[in-house]
């Protein structure tokens, strides 16, 4: 049987193998302009977005694709190729698959190449939302001090040549220059990245940018721009050859780049829009006043318990979190750092049960269809280690709570960035910006068990802690000592 490209010609051949979208794509218009189209992005914001139009004909709310780099090129010609569409299969933990095409993404740009259509898109008064998913990294602050970072080549260009931007900053800000000067209503810029008060920290670095370079219009963008805090939540792994193979044999379809996902998916949004907004909640989407004690539940838990089982698991050999999951040490380890150092420094969060979340999370992940790498759990952990783990232990030293699990974690942290090996003498696979520097500092742990955390970019003022020193410096000396991070587990649970 011949197999079918996915793309909009062929949609009709493929309705009774595969869920497609009963919506005319040929009304949608662009209301939402998403600047980093990933995995993630896919499965989270563009999945309830297909919802809304598949249940309630939202027309409006269609999906802009942006790239920005010339990183994002291959996600722009697979998507350009197939009209926007993608398959995104939904891996039940009884081996149950969903598959189903979403349709949402109506138009995809590439600014490298069309800088000029990506500006006018920003700027079409149809554009009501810009969202981003540019990992923690791309908000470009300094995370020992907060401040945006102003002293590299490409910002630098951009605050000089605004009508020629290169970066997110210099885009958007210009696109808002743009709308201020022909008196449109400015558009809400939505974070969708997993980071804390992810709304907040957008509108502070946004703000900075646009005062640099030019303060009337930061006063304006200021004054007249939303920045929404979001909590996001759906585990989706990196995309494989064997995930293309498996549609093209179970279906006879051919996707350049499916998208793999769990079934638990969250969205929890501040009702903080300046120029109106979907309806999401009425595909489940929750709007609420104050974010902050959700998404800090959900990085305290679920993105801590990841690491948790990353750098452990990488360091012994586990190629998976649902292998990590399997191994009835690591999920005791990962289960006994959220109740007894996650859990005591949360607040109460309205309509969630603490124990039933962290369950869930569990449950999760030991989805045995998901196959979450560790080395994609573990990859940039000098951006995510700050955000995720370290205020539990610096909230913990505060109440004279236990830290031993979250400083056991670190101390892991380091052994895993000095080695560069796994238990099974196989070489690890490490994602880092900060790598050199990580390997470095790590590499002085045996002459000078502080100098790793001595960091203060990533640790801050932790070494300054003597109790948090003792304890790390324990822990240290030990995983060095005994080169078996399982029995070191073991003997803490």
């Amino acid at each position: 049987m011949a197999i079918l490209q996915l793309n909009q010609q062929n949609i009709t051949q493929l309705e009774n193998k595969i869920a497609v979208p009963k919506y005319d794509r040929t009304k949608i218009k662009t209301g939402i302009v998403h600047i980093g189209v990933g995995g993630f992005h896919r499965a989270h914001q563009a999945y309830y977005i297909h919802q809304l139009l598949e249940k309630f004909n939202a027309y409006n709310w269609g999906i802009c694709g942006l790239g920005l780099r010339e990183a994002d090129r291959k996600m722009y010609d697979a998507l350009k190729k197939q009209d926007g569409l993608y398959t995104l299969s939904i891996q039940h933990p009884n081996g149950t698959i969903e598959n189903e095409v979403i349709g949402s993404i109506k138009e995809m740009i590439l600014a490298v190449d069309t800088p000029d259509l990506a500006l006018k898109k920003m700027v079409d008064i149809h554009t009501k939302i810009v969202s981003l998913t540019i990992t923690e990294g791309g908000y470009n602050f300094d995370s020992e001090t907060g401040n945006f970072i102003f002293d590299n080549e490409a910002i630098q260009h951009d605050l000089i040549h605004p009508e020629k931007p290169k970066t997110v900053f210099g885009y958007v800000t210009q696109a808002l220059r743009l709308r201020k000067t022909v008196g449109s209503n400015p558009f809400s810029i939505l974070s969708c990245d997993n980071i804390p008060h992810n709304g907040n920290v957008a509108r502070q670095m946004f703000l900075a940018f646009a005062q640099k370079q030019d303060s009337e219009l930061a006063n304006w963008i200021e004054k007249e721009v939303s920045f929404p805090n979001t909590m996001v939540d759906r585990i989706t792994p990196v995309t494989h050859e064997s995930d293309k193979a498996y549609l093209q044999t179970e279906l006879q379809l051919n996707d350049e780049w499916p998208v793999i996902c769990e079934p638990f998916i969250q969205w929890v949004v501040e009702d903080n829009f300046c120029n109106g907004r979907p309806q999401l909640e009425k595909v489940g989407v929750q709007f609420v006043p104050d974010v902050l004690p959700y998404e800090k539940m959900k990085i305290s838990l679920l993105n801590a318990g990841h690491s948790v089982l990353g750098i452990t698991g990488a360091i012994h050999g586990h190629k998976t979190i649902n292998e990590c999951m399997n191994d009835s040490v690591f999920s005791n380890f990962m289960s006994r750092f959220m109740s007894q150092e996650a859990t005591p420094i949360l607040d109460p969060v309205e309509g969630i049960d603490l124990e039933q979340y962290k369950s869930s999370i569990e449950e999760r992940f030991a989805n045995p269809n998901i196959k979450d790498s560790v080395s994609r759990i573990c990859s940039e952990s000098s951006a995510k280690l700050p955000k995720f783990l370290i205020p539990t232990i610096e909230a913990n030293l505060k109440t004279g709570g236990s830290i031993d699990f979250g400083t056991f974690i670190l101390a892991a942290w380091c052994y895993y960035s000095d080695k560069g090996f796994n238990e099974q003498n196989e070489p690890l696979e490490i994602i880092d910006i900060e790598k050199d520097n990580l390997h470095k500092a790590a590499k002085a742990t045996q002459e000078n068990p502080l100098v790793f955390i001595s960091q203060r970019s990533i640790f801050g003022s932790l070494n300054e802690n003597t109790r948090f020193v003792k304890k790390y410096t324990e822990f240290v000396r030990l995983i060095y000592a005994e080169k078996n991070i399982k029995k070191l587990m073991n003997a803490m649970i």
